[in-house]
């Protein structure tokens, strides 16, 4: 649990990365918990979507995952599909999209990195909603620090728990690699949406994710 200085403090910056967000034709919130996170996550999921996500950790996190397996939901669960890819594709077409960054700015800059890139495609076209789960530990001074987040903390960390044979595995820093276990294939910037309503952020006053 975040101290209650930490936690004023991210409640004011949630405001200015809220505002960067709308001016870029996303819709932000805020959430004070991870309880209140799923509330807010489901009220904007309607009951007999099909929802679908890539290796969403915040999504679990929260409970967002498990509400889903067991609410009114028709969830596409990659990891229990036999076809992974049939099921990676079905992506496209959901109804809600679920996802993470791995680094954004203060003025609603998402960025992320992928290997197989479902999870990027997917962010950037397809579904007909995403909505992403961010902790404000991800939450960084701009876009060129959220890109150093990116490869050189989220890809290390992501790169281990995947048992990945990557110089950033073994060493925890970026090698700019081009390692056949590379997770830094495609890089996506979100900066602004075409579609209004299509993106939704949700930060979440907690560390989330890697």
């Amino acid at each position: 649990m975040y101290s209650e200085m930490i936690q004023k403090r991210n409640k004011l910056l949630s405001e200015k990365v809220i505002k960067g967000l709308k001016m870029r034709n996303m819709d932000g919130y805020y959430a004070a918990s991870r309880e209140e996170a799923l509330q807010i996550a489901l009220s904007l999921i309607p009951e007999g979507a099909s929802v679908t996500m890539g290796g969403c950790v915040s999504a679990a996190q929260i409970g967002l995952k498990q509400a889903l397996i067991d609410g009114n939901y028709i969830f596409i669960d990659r990891d229990k599909e036999e076809d992974k890819r049939a099921a990676m594709l079905k992506a496209y077409d959901a109804d809600v999209f679920l996802a993470s960054a791995n680094g954004m700015s203060e003025d609603g800059v998402i960025v992320n990195v992928d290997g197989n890139a479902n999870r990027v495609s997917a962010i950037a076209q397809g579904p007909k909603k995403v909505l992403f789960i961010v902790g404000m530990n991800k939450v960084c001074p701009d876009a060129d620090s959220a890109m150093k987040r990116a490869r050189g903390i989220a890809a290390p960390t992501n790169a281990q728990r995947f048992g990945l044979n990557t110089p950033c595995s073994k060493t925890g820093s970026c090698a700019d690699c081009m390692s056949p276990d590379t997770i830094c294939c495609q890089i996506l910037i979100t900066r602004y949406s075409k579609h209004p309503g299509r993106i939704h952020v949700i930060l979440v006053n907690d560390e989330l994710g890697y």
